[in-house]
């Protein structure tokens, strides 16, 4: 059984903030880690050491609702891996962090999907068993707590700092650790090859409005109150209680996970999600020195239910993850980057279709996008191309579509676009007066694709396309269109504006 004692900071005496422990990982350089904690009254003197390097002072500071002082310092910026002993010293009690590690830390976030722990994803005994090759990596997991106000420390820690094990990675069903957090850990850590710190804090059913601070709330005129009667908790009480304590922790990154709590209401998370991945930034980097732009991964939103005629909600937030781009970096998220997961389904999941068990392919291709995007590594391609050019051939019925030459085209399935038909050549495809018909893939070539609407749009106007835009689109890795060679699947694709026989790009022709 696994036991450790949970000891959370003191504020008015000597010590370290509740998440610096031992068996820690600090962020590496070029960054330099914030190390903060309490002592018995503002003014007094600080000295950290580093395993007998120079010393780094500080004075500590009066903070609103805290006893005593805080004080915080700013390490060199280390190299070397370590382990390290950090000691803290007023000149009369000294408190000391041992095993500590210098790494990347990522903190990992959202709602259930994110939350869902390794014992409960495939694979698991296997996985679990595997934990111990990996003792560079250290993992961390908050508790889940509320506040109505922006938190200095965590207000209680599940588990602290700890080695992986079968007991540290597999504690009990939604405890922790979270597999996704885990397993996008360990695929970087393959290739890395140097200490991970792993920072998970997450709460199934939440709103990205919870997780979102007032001020990126209110630059998207969410009022503050928004959600009271969908949940119990108030907008921005888990970021002040799960998310703002750890701004004064030097990071490389973060990963996300959610999405799902805003599918019925799904129109303003094209707003709030590039916002709070900006809201986030901008206070890390205030509070730490984090790198102002750090690198950001998330998960689209995974197939539900095993019902192919649902086109609303889920594909909604699956679009608005992208900035309505379908594609991550775009102009809106620089340095963010994605994993497609709705060709995953898992409709016989004891965990509900919602909470799918394959939690390894959504990681291992979370992780080749972040090491291609976070640290520029040139591992192949990590997403599908984007649509450069479309056209209508209106004598045989057919649309082309041609993508970028960066990457071949596989062909999976015929079926997963549709067109917009309509009887007015200045529809926005809302229904009123048009309706989407599906087409099949009647040609593929190495970066271009050509449906058929024989018999569906005829003497119509097509007015837009979509792919893949359902609910739960495809059986478990056979949407339509992926990477040659790959199990790497597009991403859905949507657009407006009139499609005729001009060889157009979706820039010239309107497409939105």
């Amino acid at each position: 059984m696994y036991l450790k004692w949970v000891f959370l900071a003191v504020p008015g005496k000597l010590s370290f903030a509740s998440y610096f422990s031992d068996d820690m990982v600090l962020q590496r350089s070029p960054q330099a880690a914030i190390v903060w904690g309490y002592c018995t009254k503002p003014g007094q003197n600080i000295t950290v050491t580093v395993s007998g390097r120079q010393p780094v002072g500080a004075f500590s500071v009066d903070y609103p609702d805290v006893q005593g002082g805080v004080w915080s310092v700013s390490l060199s910026p280390e190299d070397g891996p370590g382990p390290v002993t950090i000691e803290a010293t007023d000149g009369h009690d000294s408190v000391r962090l041992s095993g500590v590690l210098f790494g990347d830390v990522w903190i990992c976030s959202g709602q259930s999907n994110m939350e869902f722990t390794l014992d409960m994803a495939l694979n698991a005994t296997a996985e679990l068993a595997d934990a111990v090759h990996y003792q560079n990596i250290r993992v961390f997991t908050a508790t889940k707590r509320t506040s109505s106000k922006a938190e200095l420390d965590l207000l209680q820690i599940d588990e602290p700092w700890s080695k992986p094990s079968k007991d540290t990675l597999g504690h009990k069903p939604w405890t922790y650790f979270s597999a996704v957090c885990w397993l996008y850990g360990k695929y970087i850590y393959q290739k890395l090859n140097y200490p991970i710190g792993l920072v998970a804090s997450s709460w199934g059913g939440t709103a990205i409005e919870l997780w979102s601070s007032p001020d990126a709330l209110k630059l998207c005129n969410i009022p503050n109150d928004s959600n009271r009667k969908k949940s119990a908790i108030s907008n921005s009480q888990l970021w002040n209680a799960m998310m703002h304590p750890f701004t004064k922790m030097t990071v490389k990154g973060a990963i996300w996970y959610q999405g799902e709590a805003n599918a019925h209401k799904p129109d303003t998370y094209k707003c709030t999600f590039p916002t709070m991945i900006d809201d986030w930034r901008k206070k890390f980097s205030a509070a730490s020195g984090t790198t102002p732009n750090f690198p950001f991964g998330f998960v689209q939103l995974a197939p539900n239910r095993n019902d192919s005629s649902v086109t609303s909600g889920f594909p909604d937030i699956r679009w608005h993850q992208t900035a309505d781009t379908g594609y991550v970096p775009n102009h809106r998220q620089q340095n963010v980057f994605m994993s497609v997961a709705m060709d995953l389904p898992d409709f016989m999941s004891p965990y509900g279709s919602i909470h799918p068990r394959d939690k390894e392919d959504v990681s291992r291709r979370l992780a080749l996008a972040g090491l291609s995007v976070a640290y520029n590594m040139s591992l192949g391609p990590f997403q599908g191309p984007q649509i450069t050019a479309f056209y209508a051939d209106i004598g045989f019925f057919t649309v082309g579509f041609e993508f970028d030459d960066a990457v071949d085209i596989e062909v999976r399935s015929k079926s997963g676009f549709e067109l917009c038909c309509s009887t007015n050549n200045q529809s926005r495809c809302d229904g009123t007066d048009s309706v989407w018909m599906e087409t099949l893939i009647i040609k593929e070539e190495p970066h271009k694709i050509t449906v058929s609407y024989k018999g569906t749009c005829s003497n119509k106007y097509i007015m837009g396309y979509r792919y893949a835009w359902r609910e739960s689109p495809c059986p478990f890795k056979e949407c339509a269109l992926y990477v040659k060679g790959t199990d790497i699947p597009f991403g859905p694709m949507f657009g407006l504006g009139l499609i005729n026989d001009k060889h157009v790009t979706p820039k010239e022709n309107k497409i939105v």
